[in-house]
């Protein structure tokens, strides 16, 4: 019986490589995004990636329908957090998700006739959470580079905005002296400003799209200032040195948790093991009669 099972499962498997090969050598229409991915190439999405999109893109529309609307949003915005990294898009997400959990439950299946549960679970755990991992990781980096690049950049803005320029040619001059996720966000800012989105609304989105705590402060600033009239570069001074003091304190709290945790490791770990050091060294060096405290 468990042979039939592992014939009908090895039998599921080759039919789905060779589909899998048919369509990634067919003439499809793509989505626009997938599509502007894949002829960029490597410069947005690694060759694995490129394979791994084709692979899925005939499965993301039913993908994309078994998640729902509500879902769909969520995810898209958690990309957009994340920063749509090697230009990942919810179309493509889709595509990874439905290749993962193909390969996660015919791997699966193949462990568990075979008498390994842990590893058909673990292969199973990787069909489901392997295209969120690369969104997850993101996000964590996103947020910490934003934040330890944020005063910087409001001290700099300060002093343009105090030079003579408005803060609209300001905002524009430091974010071309700036690379990394910051600056890529205001460009995205800007970018929706110049096209007639009004400088409230576009603010309010680059605040959206961050899950940064001082990236909504300096958006929350920037709008009360506006609204009661007070002068701007003050207004970033003041921002930027709440926002170092804010860090040191979360630098205190950080260093504060450690420090229970490297105590746990030691006695756990590094007492037990340089106690047995201190015993047989101590032991060995008595010259003491082996044969006769073993009654040999």
């Amino acid at each position: 019986m468990i042979a039939l099972a592992l014939a009908a499962v090895m039998g599921l498997a080759v039919a789905g490589v060779c589909q899998g090969i048919r369509m990634y050598r067919a003439e499809a229409k793509l989505p626009t995004d997938l599509a502007v991915a894949l002829e960029v190439g490597a410069t947005r999405v690694s060759a694995a990636g490129s394979a791994v999109d084709r692979l899925g893109m005939r499965f993301a529309p039913l993908v994309l329908r078994l998640m729902g609307p509500r879902r769909v949003d969520a995810k898209r915005r958690r990309i957009d957090m994340a920063g749509n990294p090697g230009g990942l898009t919810i179309d493509r997400y889709a595509a990874r998700r439905a290749v993962y959990g193909i390969f996660g439950v015919v791997l699966g299946l193949v462990f568990l006739t075979n008498g390994s549960p842990l590893f058909g679970l673990l292969t199973l755990a990787f069909g489901a959470t392997a295209a969120d991992g690369l969104i997850w990781q993101a996000i964590r980096e996103r947020k910490e580079v934003i934040d330890r690049t944020l005063p910087d950049f409001l001290d700099v803005l300060a002093v343009v905005v105090s030079a003579g320029l408005g803060f609209r040619q300001a905002l524009d001059r430091v974010a071309e002296k700036y690379e990394g996720p910051w600056a890529d966000e205001l460009r995205i800012t800007l970018r929706q400003m110049d096209m007639g989105v009004s400088r409230r609304q576009a603010f309010d989105e680059l605040r959206r799209r961050n899950a940064s705590e001082q990236v909504a402060q300096f958006v929350s600033a920037l709008q009360q200032g506006e609204e009661l009239g007070s002068p701007i570069a003050e207004t970033l001074i003041q921002l930027a040195t709440d926002m170092r003091r804010t860090d040191a304190q979360n630098s205190r709290r950080r260093a504060a948790k450690t420090i229970p945790k490297a105590t746990m490791v030691t006695l756990v770990f590094m007492l037990p093991a340089t106690m047995i050091l201190i015993a047989a060294g101590m032991f060995l060096g008595s010259g003491s009669d082996f044969g006769s405290i073993l009654g040999r």
